[in-house]
């Protein structure tokens, strides 16, 4: 399990970091690596990842298919003109997901990757050190938090790194938003990451000592299931209303999460269908630098008993993704305009809407006063 978590750790950060960076899964690559490729090194590449998908992927069957295609997809010449490392990595990735039809493959380039440190028991301090460097880079995956007028918070999270480097942050974030009146979560751009972080993020949202099973995933190379619970020791608690932004890039721990809220009916998710990954991945090397991110784990969810693959979580209000905050953020404040009793709330409330329903905040003064 130690070696299981490690893992996670490592794919969380890599997926934090693609995420931040680039538009395409691909985009891992480091760029200008054109990397020259012979016929004998594809095939070896090819020989190897057949293998992989038949023994590892989560589903054998499938994963039978998913080597008869690319075999079909070799001897048919669909690689014949990728004679290098960007191409060819690109084109294997397309193929891929083409064939299963499972948006997690991924093919990159990385040199320095070895299955040893992926599958080693204890963290090396050096790279733990590392991992919080590059996560704090990051921000820690959280890109914006904000109190906007009328009193509503606003995060966004642009995916889940180790839960025991973001952790601290979640904590942060959610002390400077406790003292709003409603919460608005932003997925849209949310990648995925580590399933631990996901829940340790949702702890924050249900009462002390109602803790919840939010998540299960099985993997396929031990044949064991991982429960996800709610941790009792997370502070603080939210529990004011909560709506969830979610959008076609919404993707794999970022559409768990959005899944998980609204399946213990804890926020309204607002936005566009999310894109469709349920399977967690285990990293593997191709040989000659190329490593795949292949399919091993699949996600069953304790409330529906099945999860998002393929068809993506449905949102509970469908809007444009990019358009998505200002019908949240207008339902929000017209919740709160019910509930306050405070007339100077209501009146702060009511003005913050009338900016709102115009899809615009007011804009800031600086000069002096009179």
């Amino acid at each position: 399990m130690i070696a299981l978590q490690y893992r996670f750790c490592l794919t969380a950060l890599a997926a934090l970091a693609v995420t931040l960076s680039a538009d395409h899964a691909w985009a891992q690559q480091p760029p200008g690596k054109e990397v020259a490729l012979s016929k004998q090194d594809r095939a070896d590449m090819i020989a190897k990842l057949e293998t992989l998908v038949e023994t590892k992927y989560v589903f054998p069957e499938q994963g039978k298919q998913i080597k008869a295609g690319i075999a079909k997809a070799w001897d048919g010449g669909t690689f014949a003109g990728a004679d290098n490392g960007a191409s060819f990595s690109m084109a294997l990735t397309q193929n891929l997901r083409q064939i299963s039809s499972d948006r997690h493959f991924l093919v990159s380039y990385d040199p320095e990757f070895t299955e040893d440190v992926v599958n080693q028991e204890v963290i090396k301090p050096e790279d733990m050190a590392h991992m919080r460097s590059e996560a704090a880079g990051l921000a820690y995956g959280i890109e914006k938090l904000q109190r906007l007028p009328g009193n509503v918070g606003y995060i966004e999270l642009r995916g889940f790194g180790p839960t025991e480097i973001v952790g601290p942050a979640y904590d942060a974030a959610m002390a400077l938003l406790g003292g709003t009146d409603a919460l608005i979560i932003d997925l849209r751009r949310n990648g995925g990451g580590d399933p631990s972080s996901v829940a340790y993020w949702m702890s924050h949202f249900f009462p002390s000592g109602n803790e919840k099973h939010l998540n299960d995933i099985y993997d396929r190379n031990d044949d064991s299931t991982r429960q996800y619970w709610t941790v009792a020791s997370v502070t603080p608690r939210y529990d004011k209303p909560v709506t969830v932004l979610i959008s076609p890039r919404t993707f794999s721990g970022g559409e768990e999460c959005a899944y998980d809220f609204q399946t213990q009916k804890r926020a309204l998710i607002v936005g566009e269908t999310s894109g469709g990954g349920a399977h967690p991945v285990n990293a593997y090397s191709l040989g000659h630098g190329f490593v795949v991110n292949l399919p091993t784990g699949r996600a069953i969810n304790p409330i529906t008993k099945t999860d998002w693959e393929g068809v993506g979580v449905k949102p509970d209000v469908k809007v444009a993704a990019a358009d998505a905050l200002w019908p949240a953020y207008q339902d929000l404040l017209r919740g709160l305009l019910k509930t306050s009793k405070d007339p100077e709330i209501r009146e702060s409330v009511q003005h913050a809407l009338s900016f709102a329903e115009k899809k615009e905040f007011e804009s800031p003064r600086y000069s002096a006063p009179h």
